[in-house]
């Protein structure tokens, strides 16, 4: 009998070591779990903080004052990141910004120029700014006819293209129920505008003036698109007041959008209220 004890005894023990033995390797498991759990939480964090810590947004120049200040307004006012770069040092890929602005005075190399071509059509939204169309773009192959623009040569009277710098000229919305010309803006005047355009027919519009800065003339569209801002400009030499809806306009491209603003020959013109809020629209505006 006692011996028998001691067997069932002995069984009692292996089998309780083997339940330990079990719950123990079940605490294991779940403190594998709880730690893969752990790191995977962890890195995602640590991705999300590196996404943040990136830019939403790119910048490529050549001519920097004027985009530093576009670029503080963006982290201060719209806690948006953005990335200043030269030609040059543009990434391989443009795809993972949710914009890429350009302001590009000189040439635009071609490798540029495909680069923003690809992005765009391939879902990205292209800010372009002031002389990103302009007379030296003229060789570029094919960015007129990405934008759908021409600048005709000639004489201005006659229909060609010119740049006038060192003026002043007005600014008008002609868009009233776009995101890009209403958001946060604030108009100081209204400036007495003739135009066609159908959504606008007032003889004055809101608008605001700009100071020292450069006007073009005669930009000629050569695709649809929907316009958003207008020019007025008075040649007190020629005796002749341009008025013009071309300021600025917006136009799928691809499976993107190309957004162009005239206006921003010198960092003042950023700094204007009314200007600087639509460029800041332009560029976190989800089509």
């Amino acid at each position: 009998m006692d011996d028998e004890l001691k067997i069932v005894r002995g069984q009692s023990r292996q089998q309780g070591g083997l339940t330990k033995s079990l719950e123990q390797t079940e605490i294991c498991k779940d403190a594998s779990l709880s730690m893969i759990r752990s790191l995977v939480i962890i890195g995602l964090l640590l991705a999300g903080a590196q996404r943040v810590a990136l830019a939403d947004v790119l910048i490529v120049a050549d001519e920097f004052p004027a985009m530093e200040v576009l670029a503080a307004k963006l982290k201060t006012e719209e806690h948006v990141l953005t990335k200043l770069v030269t030609q040059k040092e543009m990434p391989a890929s443009l795809a993972p910004f949710e914009a890429v602005v350009v302001y590009i005075h000189g040439a635009l190399s071609q490798n540029a120029e495909d680069a923003f071509i690809d992005y765009t059509k391939a879902g990205g939204k292209l800010v372009l700014l002031h002389h990103s169309i302009s007379s030296g773009k003229r060789k570029n192959a094919n960015w007129f006819w990405f934008l759908g623009v021409s600048l005709p040569e000639g004489d201005l009277s006659q229909g060609g293209y010119k740049w006038i710098g060192g003026v002043s000229f007005d600014l008008v919305n002609l868009n009233p129920n776009h995101f890009i010309m209403t958001n946060h803006v604030s108009y100081p005047a209204r400036i007495a505008y003739a135009t066609t355009n159908a959504l606008v027919r007032d003889g004055s519009l809101p608008g605001f003036t700009l100071e020292h800065s450069e006007v073009y003339l005669n930009h000629v569209h050569t695709a649809p698109r929907t316009l958003l801002m207008g020019l007025r400009y008075a040649d007190e030499k020629a005796g002749t007041t341009y008025v013009q809806d071309r300021a600025g306009w917006i136009k799928p491209a691809g499976k993107g959008w190309i957004i162009y603003l005239m206006p921003g020959h010198t960092k003042d013109d950023f700094e204007n209220p009314a200007y600087g809020r639509i460029v800041l629209n332009a560029v976190i505006y989800q089509p």
